[in-house]
């Protein structure tokens, strides 16, 4: 990030100076960038006037996606995640493969089921329910129309997700969208009545930092020009010190690291609360300033790390059906409705065995846990639970999460990317049968959108839910929904209340999160609350299950996980 201060100092005044000459720039930018339906669709190649070999994005109802972008040439992680796949295939074979049981069919217990597969080992999944993918599960409603846990993104700074997509030889299945950012301006509308965003637009022909400061700095709508030398200014710290100023900074929320840098609270109000909850479903007053500035580090570092795809159906069959059928083709198993009971214990305290609900017993070499941290807490053997490893996880706990989903008789005017809300109770939205292949629906619109934050809503009726978020909609869609029912019709809608999902990001976790190896020479954790420095995300969660793979196929390398003498793991 050290490369970004030089430019953004040198760049501040000519980018801003510039934009002044900028066809509809500044005050005048009444329309720019907005979504009304009857807007002349050569918008779609200019922004501002500034010709689409600069800026290219669609106009409003169109669909288009855009080619893969050239992470392994602009991303050094993209690069390492690479080396570090092809680490698996290099190992030594094991002269026994290792019979290991993975808790958990997410992303991280399969991630970490895949790597164990190159490294010569033999995984056994144990998935509780009936579909594939934990936080991104899904499943089919009696229409035969698709419910999403959450409404999933994939950036170009997901060096290990968009590794696992090559790996699987499904790249095409994500969707990429312009490289744009495009937050709702609540309570402004166009001149024929539709709801105003303002986008944050990348230029194609610049590298990082300067794209992300060139949208930065030609935005006018959200913030002034003061409040971005300011911001910059008060960004300096992590810029010039990196990394170590990034982790330092998890004793603050959000808001009180905007004030002891002296950032304008409008920063915070514009910005930050969509950023907040986008990021981790709670706002800046709780969130930890390491989460967010973690974000802008690979904003900001990556070329295309900014830039958005969308998968092009459900992630259990587009995605994790593919990272299953990889093990399994290896001589993995995955073993479904598999509910564990207990975790049984030797002597010496390592894992004996794990007690299945139907009575089973299930033993293996070695165990990795991919349960959400809340369940893992409640699984702990006794014998445990003073060992400071797993002590120390009482300070992690799930934040409550709302997904909704809402179907309309009619085509809502938005545009083919994700956008943010910022309203008070929505964190972000996107046409569904607009974005995503697999929802595809030239005729009626499907809005899937994040509840957030969701804690004083997640008890509540999904009625309340919904009543509660169509009023956001009638401010979002101000044209298109009225509240006397003559506009478009709601015709069904799916609440999916997660209570508690990925750990909450509050100020001060970073002491809490365990690495993956645990102090039980037969047990590894992995999860996305597990050290890793994607934080609570998909990447997260995969690159957790890649790094416990690695740190049990070391420790089998060094022998120190007891070998079981039976050659396979049992059921019995």
């Amino acid at each position: 990030m050290g490369r970004s201060v030089g430019a953004f100092l040198a760049l501040a005044v000519a980018f801003q100076t510039a934009s002044a000459f900028v066809p509809g720039s500044g005050a005048a930018l009444k329309g720019a960038g907005s979504v009304g339906a009857r807007q002349d669709s050569t918008r779609a190649s200019r922004r501002n006037g500034i010709p689409s070999m600069i800026f290219d994005f669609p106009a409003p109802g169109e669909r288009k996606d855009y080619p893969r972008p050239p992470l392994e040439e602009t991303s050094e992680n993209q690069r390492e995640s690479a080396a570090f796949s092809q680490a698996f295939i290099d190992m030594p074979r094991p002269e026994r493969p290792l019979n290991v049981a993975v808790i958990g069919a997410g992303l991280a217990g399969l991630s970490c089921a895949k790597y164990l597969s190159d490294a010569g080992h033999k995984p056994i999944v144990l998935e509780a329910r009936d579909v594939l993918g934990g936080k991104v599960s899904a499943w089919q409603d009696k229409d035969g129309d698709w419910i999403e846990t959450g409404l999933h993104i994939f950036f170009g700074a997901y060096p290990n997700v968009n590794q696992m997509f090559t790996e699987l030889g499904i790249r095409d299945r994500l969707q990429w969208k312009s490289h744009s950012m495009i937050f709702a301006m609540p309570g402004q509308q166009t001149a024929d009545g539709f709801q105003r965003f303002s986008r944050f637009e990348f230029p194609a022909l610049l590298p990082a930092p300067l794209n992300g400061l060139v949208a930065i700095l030609l935005n006018n709508e959200m913030l002034t020009f003061p409040e971005k030398i300011q911001f910059g200014i008060g960004l300096l710290p992590a810029i010039l010190f990196g990394q170590k100023y990034v982790e330092e900074c998890d004793s603050l929320t959000v808001s009180q690291w905007m004030k002891k840098q002296g950032v304008p609270d409008r920063v915070n109000d514009e910005v930050f609360i969509a950023m907040a909850k986008a990021l981790n479903f709670i706002d800046p007053e709780n969130l930890s300033m390491t989460v967010v500035l973690t974000a802008l580090n690979r904003f900001l570092q990556e070329t295309h790390g900014s830039k958005m795809a969308f998968l092009d159906g459900p992630p259990p069959t587009r995605l994790c059906q593919p990272m299953a059928d990889y093990m399994l083709e290896r001589g993995g198993e995955l073993r479904m409705e598999q509910r564990i009971s207990s975790i049984l214990l030797n002597d010496d305290k390592t894992v004996k065995g794990l007690k299945m609900q139907d009575g089973s017993t299930v033993v293996a070499d070695a165990y990795v846990s991919t349960m959400p941290v809340d369940i893992l807490k409640l699984m702990l053997p006794q014998e445990w639970k003073p060992m400071p490893y797993f002590e120390k996880l009482n300070g992690l706990n799930g934040v409550p999460v709302i997904n909704i989903h809402m179907w309309f008789d009619r085509k809502l005017t938005t545009v083919d990317h994700l956008l943010f809300s910022r309203s008070p109770l929505l964190s972000v939205y996107a046409d569904m049968s607009l974005t995503c292949n697999g929802y595809r629906d030239d005729d009626k619109s499907m809005l899937e959108l994040v509840f957030a934050p969701a804690k004083d809503w997640i008890g509540k009726p999904d009625e309340a839910i919904i009543e509660a978020t169509m009023e956001e909609l009638y401010r979002l869609f101000p044209n298109e929904l009225n509240k006397d029912g003559s506009g478009a019709k709601l015709l069904k809608s799916a609440v999916v209340k997660t209570p508690l999902s990925v750990y909450e990001a509050t100020a001060g976790r970073e002491l809490y999160r365990p690495v993956q190896t645990s102090p039980i020479s037969n047990f590894f954790l992995a999860g996305c609350f597990t050290k890793q420095k994607y934080l609570a995300s998909m990447e997260g969660a995969t690159f957790s299950g890649k790094l416990a793979a690695k740190a049990l196929s070391d420790a089998a390398i060094a022998g120190t996980i007891p070998l079981e003498k039976a050659a396979s793991a049992v059921a019995a």
